[in-house]
């Protein structure tokens, strides 16, 4: 599991648009993300790049945790 650190995460509704950013990319992707300690987890065949540039293309800063 690649282990990401997104700032600007609050709510449900950034839950719903990170993984669906996120499986966007790779349907069989598998997303936990993790409000209190703003860590997103993604086990999925897309790169760390890949998974960067999704997520920030939905406007969070992200980065390898």
């Amino acid at each position: 599991m690649q282990v990401f650190s997104v700032e600007g995460m609050s709510c449900g509704h950034c839950v719903r648009a990170i993984t669906q950013a996120v499986q966007a990319k790779d349907p069989a992707a598998s997303v936990r993300v993790d409000l209190a300690t703003k860590e997103v987890g993604v086990e999925s065949a897309l790169t760390a790049d890949q998974v960067i540039a999704a997520i920030s293309e939905e406007g969070y800063e992200i980065k390898v945790a």
